[in-house]
């Protein structure tokens, strides 16, 4: 058989693609060198944010919206439990580029939200400690994904629709023959029109020449001291800017404990070689965040994980046609904030993956890398 798409790695990414691609006809093939969910990339560890009011830039407005929509109906047609509205807390100072940026996506974008004094807040969410100067964004629509079920479900839908999938089977390489792309993976070789190179962090070992750099992120769950005003029924999930441009993030306890982390800022690593311990100086930085924001929160160390963000320079994602081969696409350098829009990233592919048309991509084409006079939009630069 000649497939239509073949995907490489059936992570959130690829796994949404080949969904979306198989429901609507296509032949898809596709391979993961492990058993997705599994915990070695980016798409693992209990919980993801979803969440519209998006102050890295209002461009993310439409498609986050768009995929709650879409992760509503994946949860409706698998019975699998995917996504919690707990509402979601954008922190800062005033005129700080988290409150200001979340107070300007929903604004243009007619997202239901509210501001919050540092006063009131902490009224009514007394987990929370804020500092003068500081409000809050509340956006009531913004929930938690569980990511392990979320990738399972799509694998689950794609397969039903006739998808492929080779899990435990990674790819090896591939090479045009004629009007096709002759696949390798570990286990064989298959023919297919387009390849779609949705490898996260592995993406580099393909393709060193792209303006990738992926990096180590450690994650903390810490045990609450008072468990009851941390459940998510008392606690929306918090992305906290605790210095310019700098961001601390966290979820209520959903069951295991707290859950924390720095948003960026990891050490630069490869997919294969990352020290996947945390360290006591990591721990001892998010715990410290804890104490000055969520100092109920500040118990034991429960547990601990290391992921992978795949980044661009400007924090934006990588989706467009490879240059180097056609009928290559690289769908991939999330950024570590890609995870929610997987549905609406994979429905816009389905027209040009499918051949029949292009897709409004251009924010995320590799040329604005290479040239960084075209890059888009207000971000905040994380």
């Amino acid at each position: 058989m000649i497939y239509d798409v073949f995907v490489a790695g059936v992570g959130v990414m690829g796994g949404a693609v080949a969904r979306a691609l198989a429901r609507a006809g296509l032949r898809v093939a596709g391979c993961d060198d492990r058993q997705p969910p599994h915990d070695r990339g980016g798409s693992h560890g209990e919980s993801r944010i979803i969440r519209a009011a998006y102050f890295e830039d209002p461009i993310y407005a439409p498609l986050a919206r768009r995929a709650l929509t879409l992760w509503r109906a994946l949860e409706e047609e698998t019975g699998r439990s995917l996504l919690r509205v707990t509402g979601g807390l954008n922190i800062g100072p005033d005129d700080g580029s988290l409150v200001r940026g979340a107070l300007a996506s929903a604004r243009s974008h007619g997202i239901p939200h509210e501001r919050i004094g540092g006063a009131e807040l902490m009224q009514r969410y007394p987990a929370l400690r804020v500092e003068s100067g500081e409000a809050a964004v509340f956006e009531p629509d913004a929930g938690i994904l569980d990511p392990e079920q979320c990738v399972a479900a799509q694998i689950e839908s794609a397969r039903a629709a006739g998808a492929q999938l080779r899990l435990g089977d990674g790819l090896v390489g591939w090479r045009r023959v004629g009007a096709e792309l002759r696949i390798t993976t570990a286990g064989g070789e298959c023919t297919a029109r387009r390849l779609v190179l949705a490898l996260g962090a592995w993406l580099p070992a393909f393709r060193p020449d792209l303006p990738l750099q992926v990096t180590r992120q450690p994650v903390f769950w810490f045990d609450p001291i008072e468990p009851a005003i941390h459940a998510p029924d008392r606690l929306p999930h918090f992305l906290i800017e605790f210095e310019p441009r700098r961001v601390f993030y966290g979820f209520p306890d959903l069951g295991s404990g707290l859950k924390c982390a720095v948003h960026h800022e990891g050490e630069i690593t490869t997919a294969e070689g990352v020290d996947r311990a945390p360290r006591p100086s990591e721990q001892e930085g998010v715990h410290s965040l804890l104490e000055r924001f969520l100092p109920r929160a500040a118990g034991a160390l429960r547990d601990s994980a290391v992921c992978l963000y795949t980044n661009t320079a400007d924090g934006h994602f990588l989706i467009d046609r490879d240059p180097a081969e056609p009928g290559v696409w690289l769908l991939s350098a999330c950024s570590g904030h890609g995870f929610k829009f997987a549905p609406a990233l994979a429905e816009l592919l389905l027209e040009p993956l499918a051949g029949r048309g292009d897709a409004p991509l251009e924010p995320f084409s590799l040329g604005r890398l290479i040239a960084p006079a075209r890059a888009i939009g207000s971000s905040s630069g994380q």
